[in-house]
């Protein structure tokens, strides 16, 4: 098949996730076609069968805001009818669906017929897109869309809540390429972060409000008090001057290490002990996938499509949002175990590898061919 996908090039879960899954449909013998405003940050290089499109926005005086729906459709149009494109994969409901929608009403004019298959990530559906300036043309998107996909069942069972959806929506979660992390595990350099009587917490997200970045710091504190220990904050965005500063007035800051944004992620992951994830909402919890292929147990909340992925009592634990007191106290008694400790890597890894890309990317196969159908 000749797919295109359309997504964001950041370090966002619906860009790692929709730049992934077209690396792996490509391994799969298909050609695939990247669309965004520049090249998504896995995709890490163009060959043979992966192709990226550019989406230019020419600056007019007359537009306050840019149009860049309006360049996107008209880039689809222009590359369906030059590549021979077969299907439009968009991710991200704001504005990739919509932009889909008038590529395929122009296409349409042309004689050619193109399906689109919608993916919800989350806060397209929950935050931004709930929106009452966006609702409507989000609800218009979503039920023009030939096949619509989310990667939870909580997710799909808000965007139910949410809008008023008349269509079927298949739940096909997010996926994790197994093999790379095990490669990865076996050059593990986990004294080039902390000494063998330390153990090695870990973060990971893009710092914005909804992560509760406070409630990691505020945690690790109390850890600290209890344990020997070394904080990984990785990521970046508008939270991380006061998590830093929070860190120097609790006097933690020599024991934390903030890493910005890094390609290093897998790397990390493989020698840390524990990841804390205290986010108000996940729709799914991609950095709680990540951290687990790599056999690290996760605490999380139980909000959204968390308790999906990580598993209390196996896999990690859960807690209330906002609950600091029993996710620092679940972290000590952890790390205090050992043997509590390396059964719960284990289950970590092996719940994670039921994510396995060569599971998941199947069921997008399956979908495209009906849409195709």
């Amino acid at each position: 098949m000749k797919i295109a996908i359309v997504c964001y090039p950041t370090y966002g879960g619906s860009g790692v996730v929709a730049t992934e899954l077209g690396i792996s449909l490509a391994d799969r013998g298909h050609e695939v076609h990247f669309v965004s405003y520049k090249q998504p940050v896995r995709l890490q290089s163009l060959a043979g069968n992966i192709h990226f499109h550019e989406v230019h926005v020419p600056k007019y005086p007359l537009f306050h805001f840019q149009p860049y729906e309006l360049a996107l459709s008209s880039l689809l149009v222009e590359m369906v009818k030059l590549h021979q494109i077969e299907l439009l994969h968009v991710h991200y409901a704001i504005p990739h669906a919509y932009a889909a929608y008038m590529a395929k009403q122009m296409l349409k004019e042309a004689g050619i017929d193109i399906p689109v298959v919608t993916t919800l990530h989350g806060s397209d559906i929950t935050l931004v897109g709930n929106h009452p300036f966006y609702k409507p043309a989000v609800t218009f998107s979503i039920n023009n869309s030939d096949i619509v996909t989310a990667v939870s069942n909580n997710l799909r069972h808000d965007t139910f809540n949410f809008f008023d959806v008349h269509k079927e929506i298949h739940v096909v979660p997010n996926f994790i390429n197994v093999k790379r992390y095990d490669e990865i595990r076996v050059n593990c350099e986990r004294s080039s972060v902390a000494s063998d009587d330390e153990c090695i917490i870990t973060h990971v997200s893009n710092f914005r409000p909804v992560k509760r970045v406070l409630d990691v710091v505020e945690s690790f504190a109390r850890i600290r008090k209890e344990i020997p220990a070394k904080l990984l904050m990785v990521g970046d965005g508008p939270d991380r001057m006061v998590a830093e500063e929070r860190c120097r007035d609790l006097g933690i800051w020599d024991d934390v290490v903030f890493y910005g944004k890094t390609d290093a992620v897998s790397k990390i992951l493989c020698f840390s002990d524990l990841l804390l994830l205290p986010s108000q909402t996940e729709s799914f919890g991609l950095a709680a996938l990540e951290a687990m292929v790599a056999a690290t147990p996760v605490i999380s909340t139980n909000t959204g499509g968390l308790p999906e992925v990580n598993i209390h009592g196996e896999t990690g634990y859960l807690t209330d949002v906002g609950d600091v007191e029993t996710m620092s106290s679940h972290a000590i008694n952890l790390l205090s175990d050992k043997a509590l400790l390396i059964a719960m890597k284990e289950n970590a890894y092996a719940h994670a590898c039921t994510f396995d890309v060569e599971k998941i990317v199947p069921e997008y196969e399956a979908l495209y061919k009906k849409a195709l159908a």
